[in-house]
C-alpha cells in the first residue's frame, strides 16, 4: 500500500472555505484505479493547517492519478483567491509498512 500526504497551510484567513471545499469535493479521486481512501486532518492548534491524505493500492496507482486529467478536474473547487504560506507546502509519499 502507498500514502501520499500534503501539507499546507492557508496564508489568506481562507481556512473555513478550505474546510467547506474538501466537504464537498467532487469525489473525482473515489473512482481512480488503485484509490483506496481519503482523509484530510485539520491540527486543533492551527486552523490554517490541512494535511490531505490519500492511500492507494501502489504508487503506480497513485502516480497515474496524479498525471490524469480527472486530477486537474479535481481541483477546479479550489477556493478563488486562496493564498498558501510556500513555507508551509509540503508532499510525502510513504510505502505502508503495517496497519
Amino acid at each position: 500500500m502507498f500514502l501520499a500526504i500534503s501539507l499546507f497551510s492557508v496564508a489568506n484567513q481562507m481556512d473555513e472555505a478550505v474546510r467547506q471545499a474538501f466537504l464537498h469535493r467532487p469525489h473525482k479521486v473515489d473512482q481512480a484505479s488503485g484509490f483506496i481512501r481519503m482523509e484530510v486532518a485539520n491540527p486543533t492548534d492551527n486552523a490554517n493547517e490541512f494535511w490531505p491524505m490519500t492511500w492507494w493500492a501502489s504508487q503506480d496507482a497513485f502516480t497515474a492519478w496524479y498525471h490524469s486529467h480527472a486530477y486537474h478536474e479535481s481541483h477546479q473547487g479550489i477556493p478563488k483567491g486562496l493564498k498558501l504560506d510556500p513555507k508551509r507546502t509540503l508532499v510525502m509519499h510513504f510505502d505502508v509498512v503495517a496497519q
